[in-house]
């Protein structure tokens, strides 16, 4: 038997404006739109993709962790060529910039616009 893995879900109390943020955010290509579960792909290929799922009652995790609180579960991480440039592009689609930036130089701690905590790198970090 083998085994691909084919997406990474993100829970969220608006996954059509999620999957927007994504969308523009990575290049991606939408391949379905309900209004509880959008699913987006790589222009070149079908998976893995990534799709967002309606949770209400989602709430965003607490960064950095502390006993008790809203713990991460999984983030992305998202290879980019100019750090500085794609951190304002980020920002300018609802992104938002982590004050606890826990690696000097190429990686930027972010926050989607439901919260959901993923890092922009350089390649090499």
């Amino acid at each position: 038997m083998s085994a691909d893995l084919a997406a990474t879900v993100l829970g969220t109390p608006d996954p059509e404006r999620l999957a927007d943020f994504y969308k523009e955010l990575l290049g991606w290509v939408e391949v379905s739109r309900e209004p509880e579960w959008v699913r987006l792909r790589h222009p070149d290929s079908e998976r893995p993709g990534l799709s967002f799922q309606l949770e209400s009652d989602h709430v965003p995790p607490v960064w950095p962790q502390g006993p008790g609180t809203q713990q991460m579960q999984a983030h992305l991480d998202i290879q980019v060529d100019d750090l500085e440039r794609e951190v304002d592009r980020a920002l300018g689609l609802g992104a938002g910039l982590e004050a606890h930036q826990p690696q000097p130089g190429g990686v930027r701690v972010m926050r989607d616009p439901h919260g959901h905590l993923f890092c922009l790198f350089l390649p090499g970090y």
